[in-house]
């Protein structure tokens, strides 16, 4: 549900006046990926000082208020190239500006900067090496590890170097990596977290330019044309000489393990208008509503009773809601969806309530309910997940309090099981709903609802694999504790904190 955390949304330009600005509406796009910190690095040649510049600038905060001065973009993010990012921590600590990306450096080679989407789970082990030899570091996240990776290569060309440094690397990593003179975008080997390629029309030149970003979102909001997904254990570098014959060098990383993408991808955190793992979120989420229709269907009602209503949790479940209507009403149990929720989109991610702070205030603060809808009626809830379930024992007392007959529960994915260490957020193993209880029974007493019923594991990849025909797997350790590489288990992300 809404204790899952948002990993993090990387864009990148090249070969397009005003970078900057492009790369700050492709960030706004994916603002739902992190709202932690935003920032922004450009490329560019200073013609008085004969060298190439990386400037930056970052800070804690949204998009539109990290780059509310119109100066940054006049006057310091200059270039034809940047690259920028949307933080959500999954590891190193929220507070701390150095954690903010895109990280960068001046090293042997010249500029390099780097944003990350994921969660490196070997990293404590390689930071013990650094350490070990007397590495600095700037920051407490992950991230930094691949810059210190690709500075300490003893290879001779720096694209070398960089394939040297990922294929020293485990868990999941996404990356725009951007030099003075190419914008270069990979996917880790198992291709856990999306990336996808497009291609943009300069309006003030009329050339071409290349795009990378976490979601084609971000294509959508600047009239870019999506291309393809950066495939796992790409390596694609974009320059001006890739962009002179329309091809771009490609290096594949050594496979050591399968192609495993994020289910959650699907389930919760992209945007439904969003094109990820080359299919359309939208597409995926109503086949998932509709296979939970078969596993867990609207309560059976007497002959002259009226039929349930059918709410979402807004707004990661809208779309598989009306699946699940949809397919309901098709197998014979009659239905009818309705807006029972209302999201509150202007609570910030840091409003302080005055005198109170409860979980059970934010909720409110997130959420109210349509009295005249429910009242006196029999309500279906369908959310995407439950992870802690606290939102969704609170959501139910409104419901009750605002008069439903009865209230029982959907959940368009399994139950949430294990912790991930790919760049989802999730509590530890023992904090999370489905490991708390015995039944399904004891479940439904605690959350206050007359019934709850999850999707099963089979359902989710029946429905996922009709609706994406991909060759390519799927991640969903969460729910099956099955993680298809080797993790440092029993790591919180506190501890991955050096």
């Amino acid at each position: 549900m809404k204790e899952i955390r948002e990993h993090c949304g990387i864009f990148g330009i090249f070969n397009v006046s005003e970078a900057a600005k492009l790369t700050y509406l492709g960030l706004h796009a994916l603002q739902h990926r992190g709202q932690e910190g935003s920032g922004i690095v450009t490329s560019t040649y200073d013609e008085q000082k004969q060298r190439w510049m990386m400037p930056s600038h970052k800070d804690h905060g949204l998009v539109l208020d990290v780059f509310k001065d119109p100066h940054i973009f006049e006057n310091k993010l200059l270039g034809m190239s940047a690259i920028g990012h949307n933080r959500y921590s999954t590891s190193g600590a929220a507070n701390n500006r150095a954690n903010i990306q895109p990280l960068k450096v001046h090293y042997r080679e010249g500029n390099l900067a780097l944003a990350h989407n994921g969660n490196i789970s070997n990293a404590r082990e390689l930071w013990r090496s650094f350490s070990e030899r007397g590495t600095l570091f700037q920051s407490t996240s992950d991230s930094e590890i691949v810059l210190h990776l690709i500075a300490q290569s003893r290879r001779r060309k720096q694209i070398d170097q960089i394939i040297d440094a990922v294929s020293q690397l485990e868990g999941a990593f996404s990356l725009v990596l951007l030099t003075d003179t190419s914008l270069i975008a990979l996917r880790d080997q198992s291709g856990f977290r999306p990336l996808c390629l497009g291609r943009i029309k300069d309006p003030n030149t009329g050339s071409y330019g290349y795009c990378v970003a976490s979601e084609t979102c971000a294509f959508d909001l600047m009239g870019a044309e999506y291309i393809r997904d950066v495939n796992p254990g790409e390596i694609l570098v974009i320059d001006r000489e890739g962009i002179e014959d329309e091809s771009f060098k490609s290096f594949d990383m050594p496979r050591k393990y399968p192609v495993s993408q994020c289910v959650f991808e699907y389930i919760y955190f992209s945007r439904p208008d969003s094109m990820v793992f080359g299919e359309m979120v939208d597409k995926v989420r109503r086949k998932i509503g509709k296979q939970l229709a078969h596993d867990a269907p609207v309560p059976a009602v007497s002959e002259g009773e009226k039929s349930p209503i059918v709410i979402s949790v807004p707004d990661s479940s809208n779309t598989a809601t009306l699946g699940y209507v949809s397919e309901c009403i098709k197998l014979g149990f009659p239905c009818r969806y309705e807006i029972g929720l209302i999201r509150n989109h202007y609570i910030g991610r840091t409003f302080i309530s005055p005198g109170q702070n409860s979980r059970e205030t934010r909720v409110r603060l997130k959420f109210n309910t349509v009295n005249g809808v429910l009242k006196d009626r029999i309500v279906v809830i369908v959310d995407d997940s439950i992870v802690r379930g606290t939102t969704a024992r609170f959501l139910v007392n409104m419901i009750r309090e605002a008069g439903a007959k009865e209230v029982h529960f959907r959940i368009s994915s399994p139950p949430v099981i294990s912790p991930c260490f790919y760049g989802m957020d999730f509590p530890s193993k023992d904090e999370l709903f489905a490991n708390q209880f015995s039944d399904i029974d004891a479940m439904a007493e605690w959350l206050g609802v007359d019934s709850i019923a999850y999707l099963s594991k089979e359902g989710l990849k029946t429905a996922v694999h009709s609706a994406n025909s991909s060759p390519h797997g799927y991640c969903n350790a969460c729910f099956t504790k099955e993680y298809p590489t080797p993790i440092e288990m029993g790591v919180t992300k506190e501890e991955n904190e050096w």
